[in-house]
């Protein structure tokens, strides 16, 4: 089976940062496509257009994950309960209890607000756990196996999940970080995030309005050396003016991001050199 997703260099990483695109896919099947009853090209407003192009020319070292299938196929960040009910027949009806759900943006977005509705008709139970079986579940478990690697080579491991954002009103946050208000990663590393930001000249965000999502609360543990941050960039840095193709921001941009992962290697590192071993699962069991 074909997966929906690149892994661009090493399942053993050479770097402790690894780098996750989950939301820039533009590989739209044809069952897809036949359900719509929203113009194709409006589903690019669920898309982090083209960020996948800034992420692969920021690569030097970094293990990569670039998901192909596009977001409106299946949201890797959502949690596999954070399914509709008035899309999705398998959904609990106590999902609906998520914000994010009823913005008709849960596992399977079911709206936008330009398009409204995007759906002919309503998903079957078995269809929305077959994308999950496919496309979600193996990104998230690649995701984690390629963490673990990093964490056992390195005795740290960063996760940098790169999102890119429509322009806040006001221009006044070029840039967001989220880590899920503290839990996701130690506040060393944003500090670094932050004054690479700085030298930039680029003003920023913390956790308002993007904290980090279903992919840094899953993958995060930094109490054992795994710390995961998402980076939102507005799109406006490195798109054309309508915002469609990569424009004459988009070196700055990578230049930009490659100083990111820079910074937060050099920290990886230095938290590697004094971290504490792994623990057993066998103690972890006797405790």
């Amino acid at each position: 089976m074909t997966r929906s997703f690149r892994m661009i260099g090493d399942p053993e990483p050479e770097s402790p940062v690894v780098l996750s695109v989950p939301h820039a896919g533009r590989d739209y099947p044809p069952e897809l496509r036949m359900a719509l009853r929203a113009p194709l090209a409006s589903l690019a407003a669920l898309e982090d257009r083209h960020v996948d192009a800034i992420a692969l020319a920021a690569r030097g070292r970094e293990t990569l994950l670039l998901q192909t299938r596009p977001r409106a196929w299946i949201d890797l960040n959502r949690a596999e309960h954070e399914r509709d009910p008035l899309l999705d027949d398998g959904a609990c009806r106590a999902s609906a209890a998520s914000a994010k759900v009823r913005a008709g943006i849960g596992l399977v977005p079911r709206r936008t607000a330009a398009a409204g509705e995007l759906w002919r008709c309503r998903l079957s139970a078995q269809e929305v756990e077959a994308r999950i079986a496919a496309d979600h579940r193996p990104y998230h478990d690649t995701l984690a196996g390629v963490l673990a690697a990093a964490r056992a080579r390195f005795g740290c491991a960063v996760l940098l999940d790169v999102h890119s954002m429509p322009p806040i009103a006001g221009g006044r946050a070029r840039l967001v970080i989220g880590d899920r208000f503290g839990r996701a990663a130690a506040g060393r590393f944003v500090a670094r995030i932050e004054e690479a930001l700085g030298r930039a000249g680029l003003h920023h965000a913390l956790n308002t309005p993007y904290a980090g999502g279903h992919i840094l609360e899953r993958h995060a543990a930094p109490h054992n050396g795994v710390h995961a941050i998402q980076l939102e960039i507005d799109r406006a840095l490195y798109l054309d003016r309508r915002l469609d193709q990569p424009g004459a921001g988009a070196v700055a941009v990578v230049r930009l991001l490659r100083e990111v992962i820079d910074t937060l290697t050099e920290q990886a590192l230095a938290d590697g050199a004094v971290a504490p071993p792994l623990a057993s699962p066998l103690a972890d069991a006797a405790e």
